[in-house]
């Protein structure tokens, strides 16, 4: 479908001065404007360029010429830094603004530069509904420019553009957010100006240097010195005049897409859409009966990804691979050489880092463990015009430690601080894939790795052959499933492009030269889509973790949480026991220990709440109507009273191991606070008013519902028993006795309702009932366990009667 400019100049019937004409003294009181002879804005001896505009500098002034053929042509306008200065957060390279603008002829001899909010649109722009549309759409006037001058040769018009890149606007320079945020004040006029504009056949490249006041505390060069100094590069980028057919979304596989609004003749609402970012991958014309045929055939234009020159050599073939990899999933949707990598040209002067033609892994001298795949689109379409990869110097100090927390039990080459080069490339190279396939379109995909069986991930010629996760969108980072007596190598280790990703990237970049339009292509992809997950269930598509479903998780491995957990915390023990020789390099100062080891704390707690998800929540399958199955599904039974055993093992059993006193004695460890903490945040979810409701809602629909007070009962012997001998343990055990019984109390007597709040649907629910027959069960088990205790912990358990006695005697249900 063909969608026309939200406002074309044609549909506008203006007058204008002709030019040559002498001025009109008053018109609606504003004086008419009219151009001048060329020669004397242009002089033959101005520096002349042509392209997209033909650009002049004439002393400090700089002049673009618009011909009459771009007039309401999309044009993309990206701004980026250039460079920055330390400390102020962003870097040389990274996106600071983008708009799509267009030019209209103006009322007065002047040409307006118009922003386009892309909202909403027409199934047909011949439909009279059309003209309704474009009413509401009046496009924003972002500037206005005087014609000073007609080209007598093109006939262009010539306008001052000196002023409008130059000075502060929300289209070519800093958001307002942006700058309020940085601490930046006022545009500093004589220490901000155009370095150079460059132009090409597509595109012009602005660089400017732009001074602002530095107010309050900000980063350390502005705070110092009263004034931040930017270098920023604006790209003007011709959108094709024919946009890309619109691929519209699908949620059944994970693409970015921008929603618009769809105002059809034919329907009786208004329908949502989304129409997913891609690039434009088309076959030859002379390859097209070749590819109708199955045969691979090379597209119209190759994806290309240039490599930073700042990028340290060593590194580049890494990067590079981490590119070529998604080359095989592209031979999936039919085309051969579809994406390659290359180093950038030394030495072009036609290309520039920040030209917007160009997609580049930008390498940034950060201290922050980052990457990042931003893409820059066509908003009529989803066109993937280029993209800008972040890759901050210490993603290699990140993927480190991942890799000695995770696989330093399987891999011995993860014992040390510096890895040697091929195996730190080969780690770069799998975030390179990930971070490319962003780029392409792809998100996240958390639910990929919940469709491998935990004992396959064991399982050394299954895992090595098919990877520990079908998706490398997943963040499924290394396989700390495995057990060094399982002698699985890397192959079985690291994450790869795998079969979900080949399945979206077919999706996505299949072409079809039939249908007419959209959304009879949206019909045919409906059908694969079905087809397709109706075969094979594992290409899921999880989204991104946020939801309900304890499948999509990130960081997580198998399709069993417990038993994962379990298998990662016999490794995270055997890293423990070698961590203090692992971290060891000449003239540290156990800074590295330090380092790892809340490393290894971390990954104990994602362990923690990957099994912790199970409770309360559903499986949540998108399907469409044609599918078989069900949306919803409960957690089994078992898996949910699995995750209780978990945690009395994992976790009410004091994990002291996490701090053996060899480390100890070398870095400042507190496991009393951290340990009693998350006992505390994990009782708080087990006894949460909200938890327990939605326990006993969905019980009241299950099969085989898991009954609150069966809940109840599983946890009580997981807290509520006899003191170890070990004094320490002992201690542990009354902490968490103690905060067990505050949160119960908690639910029988609410502190919001004695202070005269109504009561929430879980307070007026059973829940509160289950709490007081549960806290009696409590008081049973303490007068069990008392006479068994002496010293300390006799006095413990008659003060925990006491304290029992006293929330009892609060409610009106006393017995």
């Amino acid at each position: 479908m063909t969608i026309k400019p939200i406002i074309l100049p044609a549909l506008i019937a203006l007058s204008f001065t002709a030019f040559g004409q002498k001025p009109v003294a008053k018109t609606d009181s504003v004086t008419k404007k009219v151009p001048v002879e060329y020669s004397k804005i242009i002089p033959a001896t101005a520096l002349a360029q042509k392209g997209l505009f033909n650009v002049t500098r004439v002393d400090q002034k700089w002049f673009f010429e618009v011909p009459d053929s771009l007039l309401g042509r999309y044009l993309l306008a990206v701004t980026r830094y250039v460079t920055t200065p330390q400390g102020f957060g962003n870097f040389g390279g990274e996106k600071v603004n983008e708009q799509t603008l267009y030019f209209q002829k103006g009322n007065n001899n002047n040409l307006f530069l118009k922003g386009v909010v892309y909202r909403q649109e027409t199934k047909n722009p011949d439909a009279p509904i059309y003209q309704a549309v474009l009413q509401s759409e009046e496009s924003p006037i972002i500037a206005s420019f005087d014609i000073k001058a007609k080209n007598p040769a093109t006939g262009a018009y010539v306008i001052d553009v000196t002023d409008f890149f130059k000075k502060d606007n929300l289209v070519v320079s800093i958001p307002a957010d942006e700058k309020s945020s940085k601490k930046l004040g006022g545009l500093a006029d004589d220490r901000s100006f155009i370095e150079r504009i460059s132009c090409y056949p597509i595109n012009a490249e602005i660089k400017t240097t732009k001074t602002y006041s530095t107010s309050g505390p900000g980063f350390t060069v502005g705070a110092l010195t009263g004034a931040t100094t930017l270098r920023l590069n604006t790209s003007f980028v011709l959108l094709p005049k024919i946009p890309m057919r619109k691929r519209l979304s699908d949620e059944r596989v994970g693409y970015f897409a921008n929603k618009y609004i769809l105002f059809d003749e034919d329907a009786q609402r208004t329908q949502t859409k989304y129409l997913v970012q891609r690039y434009r991958l088309e076959p030859k014309k002379e390859d097209l009966a070749k590819y109708r045929k199955g045969i691979l055939v090379e597209p119209q234009h190759q994806i290309v990804y240039y490599l930073d020159p700042a990028t340290p050599k060593k590194w580049r073939p890494y990067l590079i691979k981490g590119i070529n990899d998604w080359q095989k999933a592209f031979e999936q949707a039919g085309f051969k050489n579809a994406i390659i990598g290359k180093e950038w040209p030394v030495g072009d002067t036609t290309m520039s880092l920040e030209d917007a033609r160009f997609s580049v892994i930008r390498y940034y001298a950060s201290e922050t463990p980052n990457a990042y795949g931003p893409r820059i689109s066509d908003p009529r379409s989803g066109e993937i015009i280029e993209s800008h990869v972040g890759w901050y110097h210490n993603v290699m100090k990140l993927v480190h430690n991942w890799y000695m927390v995770q696989a330093g039990p399987l891999d011995e080459r993860a014992r040390k601080m510096q890895f040697d080069d091929e195996l730190m490339g080969q780690l770069i190279r799998f975030v390179s894939s990930h971070e490319i396939g962003h780029t392409l379109g792809l998100r996240h995909n958390m639910g990929a790795s919940s469709q491998t069986p935990v004992e396959k991930l064991r399982d050394k010629a299954w895992v090595e052959k098919n990877g520990h996760t079908i998706s490398i969108m997943d963040y499924a980072r290394f396989n700390y499933v495995a057990q060094p007596e399982d002698h699985i190598s890397p192959a079985g280790i690291y994450a790869r492009i795998g079969a979900y990703d080949k399945w979206a990237i077919n999706w996505g970049y299949r072409y079809f030269d039939g249908g007419k339009d959209e959304f009879e292509e949206a019909r045919i992809l409906n059908k694969i889509t079905t087809d397709t997950l109706t075969k094979n269930p594992r290409l899921w598509f999880g989204g991104e973790g946020k939801d309900e479903d304890p499948r999509s998780q990130s960081e997580d491995l198998g399709d069993d949480a417990v038993a994962a957990s379990d298998y990662g915390i016999k490794n995270l023990k055997r890293v423990v026991a070698h961590l203090i020789e692992w971290t060891n390099e000449p003239g540290d100062q156990y800074d590295n220990l330090d380092e790892l080891h809340k490393d290894v704390v971390k990954q104990y707690v994602r362990y923690l709440y990957h099994v912790m998800k199970n409770i309360g929540n559903r499986y949540v399958t998108k399907r469409s109507v044609e599918e078989k199955g069900v949306v919803y599904v409960e957690v089994p039974k078992q898996k949910v009273k699995s995750v209780v055993g978990y945690v009395g093992r994992q976790l009410f059993e004091p994990p002291l191991w996490l701090y053996p006193s060899q480390i100890s004695k070398l870095i400042d460890l507190k496991p009393m606070e951290q340990i009693s903490d998350q006992q505390t945040q994990i009782l708080n979810m087990f006894l949460s008013s909200g938890l327990l409701f939605n326990l006993s809602q969905k019980a009241l629909t299950s099969a085989n519902p898991y009954l609150v007070s069966e809940f109840l009962n599983d946890v009580l012997p997981t807290v509520w028993k006899k003191p170890a001998a070990d004094p320490m343990q002992a201690t542990y055990l009354r902490s968490l006795q103690r905060s067990y019984l505050e949160k119960v109390g908690m639910l029988i007597n609410p502190k919001d309702v004695a202070d005269g709040k109504a009561m929430n649907s879980a307070q007026r629910s059973d829940v509160r009932l289950e709490a007081i027959a549960h806290i009696q069960s409590i008081r049973r088990k303490v007068e069990e366990i008392l006479p068994q205790t002496t010293g300390i912990d006799e006095v413990h358990f008659k003060d925990i009667r006491t304290e029992i006695d006293k929330i009892l005697k609060k409610t009106t249900l006393n017995p």
